[in-house]
């Protein structure tokens, strides 16, 4: 997968404020949106509005600073959320057993679309587990990735969320 141009620019802050970049995107030519994920270090912890809010005051002055981008844009910063995309070989190593969905840049047994269960990953190969089937797919193949939402999902979310409030 390829890296986002402003991901060199704003990594050392992000990681100086304790998060990591899960994505970057540019969205539009004129006026574009810059969309930015984090997650924390700690991956059991949840993104807070006050941890955006933290990460986008830092980047709006050292992209007013540096000026990477020629015209006006906006800044989000978000979650990744539960159907996060997966971005890095460590995010599939860490999402094994989940259902996920991917896209390759090739054609692997004659398909470039594939959603099953995240069943490894084997060096810099992801195997994923489709109608009884294994598929390896080269990681520099894999054109976007994302955990798919289930209900299990969902059940472990509320009660990682409720065991976190007590």
């Amino acid at each position: 997968m390829q890296k986002h141009y402003l991901e060199d620019v704003i990594e050392p802050t992000i990681k100086n404020l304790g998060f990591e970049i899960v994505r970057v995107l540019t969205i539009g030519d004129k006026n574009p949106v810059i969309q930015i994920m984090i997650e924390h270090k700690d991956y059991n912890k949840e993104i807070t509005v006050d941890d955006c809010a933290t990460v986008s005051k830092a980047l709006s002055v050292l992209l007013d600073e540096k000026d990477p981008i020629d015209d006006k844009y906006v800044l989000e910063v978000s979650s990744p959320g539960l159907d996060r995309p997966l971005t890095k070989l460590e995010h599939f190593s860490r999402y094994i057993g989940y259902v996920i969905k991917l896209e390759t840049l090739e054609m692997v047994e004659k398909r470039k679309r594939f959603k099953g269960v995240l069943k490894e990953v084997n060096g810099n190969n992801v195997v994923i587990n489709m109608e009884e089937t294994d598929y390896t797919i080269a990681y520099d193949n894999i054109s976007k990735a994302k955990i798919v939402l289930t209900d299990e999902l969902w059940e472990q979310y509320l009660k990682a969320h409720k065991n976190n409030q007590n």
